[in-house]
């Protein structure tokens, strides 16, 4: 099975899992217990892989000026420069950061973490 098929089917069980886990760590949030173990049941998902996307930006574009860009064309994003990316787990997001470069490669420092409690929330 190729690699694109394996993902592609792989992908509802790890969205289900995503959502166990954060429903977990919701459910520590509400009663209270700030344990420094990690829950039992975890062990066991921690080699499942998954999607992470870091988001710079948007746009909206018609098909003719989609048709129209060449090389050197640019495209105008929703965002201002400076202004932080998202960082998406599975296509929720979890964190917001800035970009870096490290070993000649770009990165994202996170300068903001998505609380349990707000993840859960965008679930519904």
């Amino acid at each position: 099975m190729s690699d694109k098929a394996t993902a592609e089917t792989q992908e509802p069980a790890l969205e289900a899992v995503t959502e166990q886990v954060d429903q977990a760590l919701a459910d520590q949030a509400v009663e209270g217990q700030a344990k420094a173990e990690k829950p039992r049941n975890l062990d066991l998902i921690l080699d499942i892989p998954l999607k992470v996307t870091v988001e710079l930006g948007r746009a909206k574009m018609i098909v003719n000026d989609l048709l129209a860009l060449g090389q050197g064309s640019v495209i105008e994003l929703n965002k201002l420069a400076g202004e932080p990316m998202e960082v998406l787990v599975n296509d929720k997001l979890v964190a917001k950061g800035e970009a870096v470069v490290v070993n000649e490669k770009f990165g994202v420092r996170l300068t903001d973490i998505i609380s349990p409690m707000e993840r859960i929330q965008q679930l519904k």
